[in-house]
């Protein structure tokens, strides 16, 4: 659906303006998406995104700062996060052995077995091939690229 009808304005400065105005809404858009897909088992888009982080890193463990790094959303606060995580058992944390200022954070079975189930129900293909071919989703990466400089 346009842009113009969702938000029930057409009064923009001008194309860029526009862009700008509907990349904000489609963000918005794909977060609840995948928020309704979340609420199942009780995570959040920011603990989803470091079950995936830790999972490409196991059996290693991470650190909050590799968290941080790797994070898409890099204004939330990895260190809470981790807490959360820790309490639902989807994660350990351990001192590091060479290092006892720094902290191993690893996924656990539990969280490894959630992702697993999660994997199944949130393929981000599904989000957007009702509305796009698998050519028109690289070129709106690539335009995205190319927007990011």
């Amino acid at each position: 659906m346009e842009l113009e009808k969702e938000i029930q304005s057409n009064k923009f400065e001008d194309n860029y303006h526009k862009a700008v105005v509907n990349i904000s809404y489609t963000y918005n858009w794909l977060s609840n998406l995948l928020r309704d897909r979340l609420e199942k088992y009780s995570i959040t888009h920011q603990q989803f995104n470091i079950l995936r982080i830790l999972r490409g890193q196991y059996p290693n463990p991470a650190t909050i700062n590799l968290l941080k790094e790797r994070m898409i959303d890099k204004m939330c606060d990895a260190s809470r996060i981790v807490d959360r995580l820790v309490q639902k058992e989807l994660v350990t944390r351990c001192t590091n052995s060479k290092d006892r200022r720094a902290v191993d954070i690893r996924i656990s079975e539990e969280g490894l077995k959630i992702l697993s189930l999660l994997d199944k129900e949130v393929k981000m293909k599904d989000f957007l091939n009702e509305n796009l071919t698998e050519d028109e989703a690289l070129t709106l990466c690539n335009l995205l690229d190319k927007l990011r400089g």
